[in-house]
């Protein structure tokens, strides 16, 4: 039987060029799903809709939900590619392999002059007058790095302003262990401490040998214009450095700023595996796991463009060849401004590297299909105790947490394949119930869930996706509460709430009438019980910040000049008391509503207590 979306596909294949480009395919609602490049854009998109029943499972899903798709015609294969990882990135499309996006990279950020501080972050806020380096693929090594190169180079960590706090207040512990210079007590001037600052970017650029070196000369020249104590200072960070190299993991690899990546793969999985290796160290150890198979060659190539984006290694180390090797080669060399090697090691010490990176894939496997196997137990088991049709794959658990009747809030946790998806957790605060009333704060806040369900529908994910399953943090009184309100929705979920005992422990399940005991079916209960727990904590983490900012922007209205909206303002621009607390003077005084004196007052007030 003819496919009409199909015959489309086909007929408007045949217009293509065959030139190199990127092709960009879409759904029914007209998202886009994939991006891919071409050499011919005319032979690869064709393959797509050929014998479409033969395309590995990956390729076969993609293609059954493409309804229609578009071209890029570039002037070459590499502008092709780098069109493609562009592409990607912007619009991260459902079925192209895609890792943490920058806000899960990090950088060292350098505050502003004079008495500059250097700190491990992980997002860059823009146009706050700080210097970033990086991104960083691996956070420990930046945490690492900058806790290192403030240690040995006695680099100021507190959260106190320079130069305005010169002498106020008593030095930290820092001070006292030889840890920190004591800029707070003024023991060194403005151009002594840029040369320290610098001292330490240069340990953090160039790693422990360059440091070293430029430290010993600098050392040398001390010890000959007879300046000993200074030429001491040299020595000990000499010595500092040193012990921290030693103590760093002795597997090397022959190349400086190396990572070795290697694959392996189940029947239904793909593990990667990639270990860094900075100044011929390993220094740390990146693995994941996709649920699709088959292909390894493509797999690697867009794994590749997938997880290297900024901080590329000058030497890439990969378990086999891939197409496009190296094409891909020169659009790192093109990203970073240097000479990029991807290789493939046959024998001698890289290639035990490359077996080493394996054996960390296989493991990494080999644990996610056990946790997988004992999760769809736990899911199949629940079905069973509930009587569903199918196991809950998407499950919602709800809370409600009071802390008086001021604060009121509730919290959604979403757990689908047995695993909590952190993304799609929400917050309410509740609007129309303003006293404490459990089953009509858990009415409000369904229903409100469920009224963006009708307005997001179309775009099946968070509030536009219905759950298999409804778990309410409560006993028979709660489903009896909710279960009336979804049927008024026509919201055909099944509803349970989740019931503990005196200790707080999970026991059973309710249901509209009775209780479900769970605790003889091992997997469904632990499954049970880390849901109820999880949206326990999330709730009350909501309920304990919002009252700790009720009861700040009330007692920062005993300052003068500080009145309700102002300190609501104030929490609007800061989020937290403890990033209000680390502004200065003109930082307070730019938001909106406040004055200079006003924040003087507040400044004065927020650090009263650390005199």
């Amino acid at each position: 039987m003819n496919n009409p979306r199909l015959e489309y596909l086909r007929e408007k294949v045949k217009q293509l060029p065959k030139e190199p480009g990127v092709y960009i395919m879409r759904d029914k609602s007209g998202k886009i799903i994939y991006i891919g490049k071409a050499k011919a854009l005319r032979n690869r998109v064709s393959s797509y809709f050929r014998s479409v029943e033969k395309h590995l499972e990956k390729v076969y899903k993609m293609v059954e939900n493409v309804y229609d798709f578009e071209t890029i015609v570039t002037d070459s294969e590499f502008e092709a590619l780098v069109l493609e990882c562009s592409l990607i990135k912007q619009y991260t499309p459902k079925y192209n392999i895609l890792l943490k996006d920058d806000k899960g990279y990090s950088y060292i950020k350098i505050t502003p002059p004079p008495y500059s501080r250097i700190q491990a972050v992980l997002q860059k806020q823009e146009n706050d007058g700080c210097t970033y380096l990086g991104p960083y693929m691996s956070s420990y090594v930046v945490k690492q790095t900058v806790d290192e190169a403030n240690k040995v180079f006695m680099l100021p960590t507190c959260n106190r302003k320079f130069p305005q706090e010169f002498r106020k207040g008593r030095p930290c512990l820092n001070f006292h262990i030889k840890q920190c210079v004591g800029l707070c007590r003024g023991r060194i001037g403005e151009a002594e401490y840029a040369a320290r600052l610098e001292e330490a970017l240069d340990f953090i650029r160039g790693g422990s040998a360059r440091a070293l070196e430029r430290l010993e000369e600098q050392m040398m020249r001390a010890s000959e214009n007879l300046d000993f104590e200074k030429a001491a200072q040299y020595r000990d960070r000499i010595q500092a450095i040193q012990r921290i190299t030693d103590r760093q993991k002795v597997v090397s690899s022959k190349a400086a700023d190396a990572d070795i990546v290697a694959f392996t793969q189940s029947d239904s999985a793909t593990a990667a595996a990639v270990l860094l290796f900075r100044n011929h160290r390993l220094v740390d150890k990146k693995d994941f796991v996709f649920y699709e198979s088959g292909d390894l060659p493509a797999f690697r190539r867009e794994f590749l463009l997938s997880f290297y984006r900024e901080d590329i290694p000058r030497v890439i180390e990969v378990d086999g060849d891939f197409e496009d090797r190296e094409l891909t080669e020169a659009y790192f060399s093109q990203k970073m401004g240097h000479k990029i090697t991807i290789t493939v090691p046959q024998r001698g010490e890289q290639a035990k590297l490359v077996e080493m990176a394996r054996n960390n894939a296989s493991q990494r496997l080999s644990h996610e299909v056990s946790r997988t196997g004992r999760e769809l137990s736990a899911l199949d088991e629940l079905a069973r105790l509930l009587g569903l049709g199918a196991p809950p794959s998407y499950i919602e658990a709800y809370d409600i947490s009071n802390i008086g009747a001021d604060t009121i809030v509730g919290g959604m946790v979403v757990f689908e394949g047995g695993r909590p998806q952190k993304k799609y957790y929400r917050k309410f605060k509740m609007k129309t119930q303003l006293t404490p009333d459990d089953y009509a704060s858990m009415r409000e806040m369904l229903f409100r869930r469920f009224a963006r369900y009708e307005q997001e529908k179309d775009t099946g994910e968070g509030f536009g996706r219905l759950p298999d399953l409804i778990l309410l943090d409560g006993g028979k009184g709660h489903v009896a509460a909710i279960q009336p309100l979804l049927e008024e929705m026509g919201m055909n979920v099944p509803v349970f709430g989740m019931v503990k005992d005196d200790r707080h422990r999970t026991r059973a399940i309710a249901k509209d009438g009775g209780e479900i005991a769970i605790n003889a079916n091992k997997n469904a209960f632990s499954l049970v019980t880390r849901i109820q727990d999880e949206v326990h904590r999330y709730t009350i983490d909501f309920s304990r910040k919002s009252h700790r900012k009720s009861g700040m922007e009330l007692a920062m209205t005993s300052v003068e000049g500080i009145g309700p909206a102002r300190a609501k303002a104030l929490f609007t621009a800061f989020k937290t008391q403890k990033a209000m607390r680390q502004a200065t003077v003109e930082e307070l005084a730019a938001v909106k509503g406040m004055t200079s004196a006003c924040a003087q007052r507040l400044y004065d007030w927020l650090r009263a207590d650390e005199e």
